[in-house]
Protein backbone atom coordinates (compact mmCIF):
# COMPACT_ATOMS: atom_id res chain seq x y z
CA UNK A 1 0.00 0.00 0.00
CA UNK A 2 3.14 2.65 0.57
CA UNK A 3 4.68 1.25 -2.51
CA UNK A 4 1.48 2.37 -4.51
CA UNK A 5 1.26 5.55 -2.53
CA UNK A 6 4.46 6.82 -3.29
CA UNK A 7 4.07 5.32 -6.84
CA UNK A 8 1.36 8.15 -7.22
CA UNK A 9 2.50 11.02 -5.19
CA UNK A 10 5.71 10.95 -8.02
CA UNK A 11 3.41 10.08 -10.98
CA UNK A 12 1.49 13.34 -9.71
CA UNK A 13 4.76 15.28 -9.32
CA UNK A 14 5.57 14.66 -13.15
CA UNK A 15 2.44 14.73 -14.29
CA UNK A 16 2.31 11.97 -15.14
CA UNK A 17 -1.40 10.16 -16.23
CA UNK A 18 -2.19 6.83 -14.65
CA UNK A 19 -3.67 4.15 -16.64
CA UNK A 20 -3.08 5.46 -20.18
CA UNK A 21 -2.06 2.59 -22.93
CA UNK A 22 1.96 1.61 -22.47
CA UNK A 23 3.29 2.94 -26.09
CA UNK A 24 7.04 3.12 -27.39
CA UNK A 25 7.72 7.19 -27.79
CA UNK A 26 10.59 7.94 -30.71
CA UNK A 27 12.91 10.55 -29.19
CA UNK A 28 15.29 12.90 -31.64
CA UNK A 29 17.80 14.30 -29.20
CA UNK A 30 21.10 16.38 -29.61
CA UNK A 31 24.05 15.55 -27.39
CA UNK A 32 23.68 18.04 -24.89
CA UNK A 33 20.45 16.66 -23.05
CA UNK A 34 21.48 13.07 -23.80
CA UNK A 35 22.69 12.14 -21.04
CA UNK A 36 19.94 13.20 -18.89
CA UNK A 37 17.68 11.55 -20.65
CA UNK A 38 19.34 8.21 -20.37
CA UNK A 39 19.06 8.63 -16.83
CA UNK A 40 15.55 9.29 -16.26
CA UNK A 41 14.20 7.10 -19.29
CA UNK A 42 14.87 4.12 -17.20
CA UNK A 43 12.35 5.53 -14.12
CA UNK A 44 9.80 7.37 -16.60
CA UNK A 45 9.73 3.63 -18.24
CA UNK A 46 9.29 1.90 -14.87
CA UNK A 47 6.39 4.21 -13.88
CA UNK A 48 4.29 4.61 -17.24
CA UNK A 49 5.06 1.28 -18.60
CA UNK A 50 6.22 3.58 -22.00
CA UNK A 51 9.14 2.38 -23.88
CA UNK A 52 11.63 5.28 -25.12
CA UNK A 53 13.26 4.89 -28.52
CA UNK A 54 16.22 7.51 -28.32
CA UNK A 55 17.35 8.74 -31.88
CA UNK A 56 20.85 10.51 -31.64
CA UNK A 57 21.74 13.52 -34.31
CA UNK A 58 22.64 17.45 -34.39
CA UNK A 59 20.48 19.89 -33.54
CA UNK A 60 22.21 21.96 -36.67
CA UNK A 61 24.22 21.07 -40.29
CA UNK A 62 24.08 19.59 -43.22
CA UNK A 63 24.51 15.73 -42.18
CA UNK A 64 21.87 12.97 -42.49
CA UNK A 65 22.00 12.74 -39.19
CA UNK A 66 21.06 16.35 -37.89
CA UNK A 67 17.73 16.06 -36.40
CA UNK A 68 16.07 18.56 -39.19
CA UNK A 69 17.41 16.25 -42.19
CA UNK A 70 16.24 13.40 -40.51
CA UNK A 71 12.90 15.14 -40.03
CA UNK A 72 12.25 16.51 -43.66
CA UNK A 73 13.67 13.03 -45.05
CA UNK A 74 10.29 11.44 -43.37
CA UNK A 75 12.15 9.64 -40.27
CA UNK A 76 9.08 9.03 -37.76
CA UNK A 77 9.59 11.13 -34.27
CA UNK A 78 6.74 11.65 -31.65
CA UNK A 79 9.00 14.13 -29.82
CA UNK A 80 12.40 16.20 -30.82
CA UNK A 81 14.79 17.67 -27.48
CA UNK A 82 17.62 19.75 -29.34
CA UNK A 83 18.96 23.32 -29.07
CA UNK A 84 16.21 25.86 -28.26
CA UNK A 85 17.26 28.67 -31.75
CA UNK A 86 17.26 25.24 -34.11
CA UNK A 87 13.76 24.53 -32.70
CA UNK A 88 12.74 27.84 -33.74
CA UNK A 89 13.38 26.84 -36.94
CA UNK A 90 11.26 23.42 -36.98
CA UNK A 91 8.35 25.62 -35.35
CA UNK A 92 8.53 28.02 -38.13
CA UNK A 93 8.35 25.25 -40.67
CA UNK A 94 5.44 23.76 -39.08
CA UNK A 95 7.29 20.52 -37.66
CA UNK A 96 5.95 21.69 -34.22
CA UNK A 97 2.76 20.48 -33.01
CA UNK A 98 0.92 23.86 -31.54
CA UNK A 99 1.57 24.49 -27.88
CA UNK A 100 3.58 21.29 -27.03
CA UNK A 101 7.51 23.42 -26.92
CA UNK A 102 8.79 22.53 -23.57
CA UNK A 103 11.61 24.59 -22.05
CA UNK A 104 14.25 21.92 -20.22
CA UNK A 105 17.39 22.94 -19.15
CA UNK A 106 20.17 25.42 -20.01
CA UNK A 107 24.06 24.10 -20.67
CA UNK A 108 27.21 26.02 -19.97
CA UNK A 109 30.24 25.20 -21.36
CA UNK A 110 33.12 23.36 -19.94
CA UNK A 111 37.26 22.37 -20.82
CA UNK A 112 38.52 19.17 -20.46
CA UNK A 113 42.15 17.49 -20.49
CA UNK A 114 43.74 14.16 -20.69
CA UNK A 115 43.18 12.16 -17.37
CA UNK A 116 46.48 12.67 -15.36
CA UNK A 117 47.15 16.14 -16.89
CA UNK A 118 47.70 18.85 -14.76
CA UNK A 119 44.46 20.77 -14.51
CA UNK A 120 45.07 24.23 -16.12
CA UNK A 121 43.48 27.37 -14.29
CA UNK A 122 40.87 28.67 -16.00
CA UNK A 123 38.89 30.62 -12.67
CA UNK A 124 39.39 34.20 -14.80
CA UNK A 125 38.90 35.89 -18.01
CA UNK A 126 42.78 36.05 -18.08
CA UNK A 127 43.64 32.79 -16.67
CA UNK A 128 41.31 31.21 -19.85
CA UNK A 129 43.14 33.08 -22.13
CA UNK A 130 46.41 32.26 -21.05
CA UNK A 131 45.60 28.07 -20.74
CA UNK A 132 44.45 28.45 -24.82
CA UNK A 133 47.69 30.59 -25.45
CA UNK A 134 49.88 28.10 -23.73
CA UNK A 135 48.03 24.66 -24.46
CA UNK A 136 49.41 22.77 -27.55
CA UNK A 137 46.38 22.18 -29.66
CA UNK A 138 42.67 22.84 -28.76
CA UNK A 139 39.24 20.71 -30.06
CA UNK A 140 35.88 22.40 -29.84
CA UNK A 141 32.33 21.18 -31.07
CA UNK A 142 30.44 21.34 -34.00
CA UNK A 143 27.68 22.13 -31.96
CA UNK A 144 25.95 25.54 -30.91
CA UNK A 145 28.72 25.92 -28.32
CA UNK A 146 31.66 24.99 -30.64
CA UNK A 147 30.19 27.86 -33.33
CA UNK A 148 30.35 30.48 -29.97
CA UNK A 149 34.41 29.33 -29.47
CA UNK A 150 35.23 29.68 -32.88
CA UNK A 151 33.21 32.72 -34.07
CA UNK A 152 33.12 34.62 -30.52
CA UNK A 153 35.12 33.43 -27.56
CA UNK A 154 38.77 33.49 -29.58
CA UNK A 155 37.63 36.76 -30.89
CA UNK A 156 36.53 37.95 -27.56
CA UNK A 157 39.78 36.97 -25.68
CA UNK A 158 41.64 38.72 -28.29
CA UNK A 159 44.19 35.17 -29.37
CA UNK A 160 42.02 34.41 -32.84
CA UNK A 161 45.12 34.49 -34.67
CA UNK A 162 47.89 33.01 -31.68
CA UNK A 163 45.01 30.68 -32.03
CA UNK A 164 44.08 29.22 -35.57
CA UNK A 165 46.63 27.09 -36.20
CA UNK A 166 45.90 24.62 -33.34
CA UNK A 167 42.70 25.00 -33.06
CA UNK A 168 40.28 22.62 -34.71
CA UNK A 169 36.36 21.82 -34.91
CA UNK A 170 35.74 18.24 -34.34
CA UNK A 171 32.32 16.58 -36.23
CA UNK A 172 30.41 14.15 -35.09
CA UNK A 173 32.21 13.03 -32.19
CA UNK A 174 32.48 13.78 -28.79
CA UNK A 175 35.65 16.56 -27.81
CA UNK A 176 36.64 14.94 -24.56
CA UNK A 177 37.27 11.38 -26.78
CA UNK A 178 39.64 13.19 -28.69
CA UNK A 179 41.28 14.70 -25.93
CA UNK A 180 41.02 11.12 -23.71
CA UNK A 181 43.19 9.84 -26.75
CA UNK A 182 45.87 12.35 -26.31
CA UNK A 183 45.06 13.84 -30.12
CA UNK A 184 44.32 17.04 -28.21
CA UNK A 185 45.44 19.08 -25.13
CA UNK A 186 42.64 20.60 -23.89
CA UNK A 187 38.76 20.84 -25.59
CA UNK A 188 35.78 22.79 -25.20
CA UNK A 189 32.02 21.73 -25.39
CA UNK A 190 29.19 21.88 -23.08
CA UNK A 191 29.71 20.50 -19.79
CA UNK A 192 26.71 17.85 -20.18
CA UNK A 193 28.90 16.21 -23.22
CA UNK A 194 32.02 16.22 -21.82
CA UNK A 195 31.18 14.71 -18.57
CA UNK A 196 30.02 11.05 -19.90
CA UNK A 197 33.64 10.31 -21.18
CA UNK A 198 35.99 8.70 -19.81
CA UNK A 199 39.66 9.09 -20.30
CA UNK A 200 39.72 13.18 -20.25
CA UNK A 201 39.33 14.86 -16.61
CA UNK A 202 37.08 17.80 -16.84
CA UNK A 203 38.79 21.05 -15.50
CA UNK A 204 35.14 23.22 -15.00
CA UNK A 205 32.99 25.60 -16.78
CA UNK A 206 34.83 28.65 -18.38
CA UNK A 207 34.37 31.72 -16.43
CA UNK A 208 30.86 33.41 -16.85
CA UNK A 209 31.99 37.01 -18.74
CA UNK A 210 32.88 34.51 -21.42
CA UNK A 211 30.27 32.03 -20.77
CA UNK A 212 27.80 30.94 -23.45
CA UNK A 213 24.50 29.43 -22.43
CA UNK A 214 22.32 27.16 -24.53
CA UNK A 215 18.82 26.39 -23.68
CA UNK A 216 17.71 22.88 -24.44
CA UNK A 217 14.20 22.43 -24.89
CA UNK A 218 11.79 19.58 -26.26
CA UNK A 219 8.62 19.52 -28.36
CA UNK A 220 5.88 17.47 -29.79
CA UNK A 221 6.35 16.91 -34.10
CA UNK A 222 3.32 17.54 -35.64
CA UNK A 223 1.50 14.70 -37.06
CA UNK A 224 3.18 12.28 -34.38
CA UNK A 225 1.74 9.24 -33.78
CA UNK A 226 1.96 8.95 -29.67
CA UNK A 227 1.18 12.97 -29.57
CA UNK A 228 -0.02 12.97 -26.09
CA UNK A 229 2.52 10.16 -24.73
CA UNK A 230 5.20 12.70 -25.97
CA UNK A 231 3.53 15.56 -24.34
CA UNK A 232 3.91 13.71 -20.84
CA UNK A 233 7.42 13.10 -21.45
CA UNK A 234 8.35 16.00 -21.82
CA UNK A 235 6.12 17.61 -19.12
CA UNK A 236 8.43 14.66 -16.54
CA UNK A 237 11.60 15.99 -18.17
CA UNK A 238 10.82 19.84 -16.88
CA UNK A 239 9.19 18.34 -13.89
CA UNK A 240 11.21 19.19 -10.57
CA UNK A 241 10.88 15.40 -10.10
CA UNK A 242 13.67 15.12 -12.97
CA UNK A 243 15.77 18.00 -11.87
CA UNK A 244 18.02 16.18 -9.53
CA UNK A 245 19.16 14.10 -12.63
CA UNK A 246 18.99 16.77 -14.77
CA UNK A 247 21.57 18.73 -12.67
CA UNK A 248 24.01 15.77 -11.90
CA UNK A 249 24.56 15.57 -15.73
CA UNK A 250 25.86 19.49 -15.73
CA UNK A 251 22.95 20.65 -16.85
CA UNK A 252 21.07 23.75 -14.98
CA UNK A 253 17.47 22.78 -14.50
CA UNK A 254 14.29 25.14 -15.43
CA UNK A 255 11.09 25.47 -13.42
CA UNK A 256 8.51 23.21 -15.76
CA UNK A 257 7.17 25.30 -18.51
CA UNK A 258 5.38 25.08 -22.03
CA UNK A 259 5.14 27.92 -24.51
CA UNK A 260 1.50 28.14 -25.64
CA UNK A 261 -0.01 28.87 -29.00
CA UNK A 262 3.09 28.57 -30.78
Amino acid sequence: MKRLTLWIAIAIAGNISLGAQAEEITVMISGGFSAALDKLAPQYEAKTGDTIRIVHGPSMGNSAEAIPHRLAAGQPADAVIMVGYALDKLQQDGKIATGSRTELADSRIGLVVPAGATAPDISTVAALKATLLNAKSIAYSDSASGRYVQSTLFSQLGISDEVKSKAKMIEKTPVASVVAKGDYAVGLQQVSELLPEKGAEFVGRIPEPVQYVTRFSGAVVDGAQHQDHARQLLRYLASPNAQAAVRETGLDPLTAKAETGQ
